[in-house]
Formats: C-alpha cells, sequence, structure tokens
C-alpha cells in the first residue's frame, strides 16, 4: 500500500470517526431510549453500540470496498488490510452517564498497526495517529509522561471478566508494594491515550480484546509509549494481554504484571 493510499484512509476515516461521534453524543444525552442489556457478567450493551458500528461498517464498505472489516458488535475476519472497530469503548460508563467513553478504530496493515482514531465527543477529544508520522490529541503533538520511578508512577489496570479474580489482585498487590498509584476508569482505549498524552504513565491488562486496543497501540506507540507484541499469535481473533507504559518504567512492570 502506498503512503498516499495510507494517508487518504487516515484523512477519510477522520471525518467518519468524527460523524459517528456526533451520533454517539447524541444516544448518550438520552438515557432513557439506550436499550441498554447485558451480554454477560459486567459485559454491557446499548442501541448506540450497534448504530455507531453499522454506521462506520457501511461507510468504510463504500470508501474501501478492498478492506475488510472487524467489529465488537458484528465480528469479521483480518486479511492484510483490516479495520477493527470498537463502536463505544467504556460501554457501562457510556450507560450510567460518565462521559469517560469512546469510539476507536484502528487499521492494521499486514497485521502491522498502522493507523488509529479515536473520538471521546464527551471529552471533546480526538486523537489521530499513524505509524511513522506521529500523533495528535485535538490537533496538538502529544507525548508520554517520561515517568522513570515506580514510586511517582499513576498506572491503571484494567480488569476482565476473562482472567480470574486472584490474578488481578495479585498485580495490583505487587503494583501498589512496588509504589505505584493504582487506578482503573472503564476504557481500554482511553487507558491507551491517556499513557501517550501523559495523564497516566502506564496502562495494563491481563486480557483484552483487539477493538479496545487496536487503535490506542499505534496512539501510544507514535507518543513514544513502550509496548508488548499484542498481535503476536492469535491477539487478531482472540485478544491478548497489553502492557503500555513510558520507556522507562517497561522492564519494572514486565516483572509486575507478568506481561512480556
Amino acid at each position: 500500500m502506498t503512503p498516499a493510499e495510507l494517508a487518504l484512509r487516515r484523512y477519510a476515516v477522520q471525518g467518519l470517526v468524527n460523524e459517528a461521534g456526533r451520533m454517539a453524543l447524541d444516544y448518550f444525552g438520552k438515557q432513557d431510549s439506550l436499550g441498554v442489556t447485558m451480554k454477560g457478567a459486567q459485559d454491557w450493551l446499548t442501541v448506540a453500540d450497534g448504530a455507531v458500528e453499522d454506521f462506520l461498517r457501511q461507510r468504510l464498505a463504500v470508501l474501501f470496498p478492498s478492506d475488510a472489516v472487524i467489529g465488537e458488535e458484528g465480528g469479521g475476519q483480518a486479511s492484510d488490510a483490516v479495520w477493527i472497530i470498537d463502536p463505544i469503548d467504556g460501554t457501562a460508563n457510556f450507560a450510567r452517564g460518565d462521559r469517560n467513553w469512546c469510539i476507536s478504530i484502528g487499521f492494521l496493515l499486514n497485521r502491522v498497526p498502522t493507523i488509529g482514531i479515536v473520538a471521546a465527543p464527551a471529552l471533546n477529544e480526538f486523537y489521530v495517529a499513524q505509524r511513522g508520522e506521529g500523533v495528535t490529541l485535538n490537533g496538538r503533538p502529544i507525548s508520554v509522561s517520561g515517568a522513570d520511578d515506580l514510586k511517582r508512577a499513576y498506572v491503571e489496570l484494567g480488569w476482565s471478566t476473562r482472567v480470574p479474580f486472584e490474578h488481578y489482585l495479585a498485580v495490583l498487590q505487587r503494583g501498589q508494594a512496588a509504589g505505584c498509584s493504582m487506578k482503573r476508569s472503564g476504557s481500554g482505549t482511553l487507558g491507551l491515550c491517556h499513557v501517550a498524552n501523559g495523564r497516566t504513565d502506564a496502562y495494563a491488562e491481563l486480557h483484552i480484546n483487539a477493538w479496545d486496543v487496536a487503535a490506542g497501540i499505534v496512539i501510544a506507540g507514535e507518543a513514544g509509549a513502550s509496548i508488548n507484541d499484542f498481535f503476536a499469535g492469535e491477539g487478531i481473533s482472540k485478544g491478548n494481554p497489553i502492557l503500555c507504559s513510558t520507556p522507562a518504567l517497561a522492564a519494572q512492570l514486565r516483572e509486575i504484571t507478568g506481561i512480556s
């Protein structure tokens, strides 16, 4: 794929995600009509999830018909050029009126995360990144915090029902014992974005799905973060652990989390 073809995808999908953000924000403002259901324990679903994903799928099919699409709600199969969509990441927050949610779309070329676009419309934030081309938040370049001391580090630890709670608790305990300040905010995508913009120093989760990180990996990587090889093995189809941090904290956090 030529640089021009990649640039076309980045610019075109920025417009789509902006439009999808307005759609999602309209749903967010009408809490009584969200049609909230549960796919499983703490696995929330609203009508906005389906509507946003359907919109993005339809537009991508027109603009880039040869590209594959994988979505959280509609599934799909990977190819050499694939878009991976999370229509609402942080759905539990979204359904409860918490503004910490986003729309995430990442593009993988030959299994390499290449374009990442994230809109958090309730926070008025828009992230755009392309591999080798840098990253911006609302049009301005961002970078990781540069933190190098665990005793001053602010670390977010995501939680998943797919991993025994004891494993999560053990990581939390080791992190706090090492002096980290630990948090959880309910959106893996924004967790990676917040490492990218320096609000936190690391994000880790013992299992997370591809749609939660496909865009954020590009965003955080272009901001200077150290990130494990999430898409190794069956990462696209079955997910993997994720560890994203400032470079100076990476080795210590690999020991704390067990994520390599």
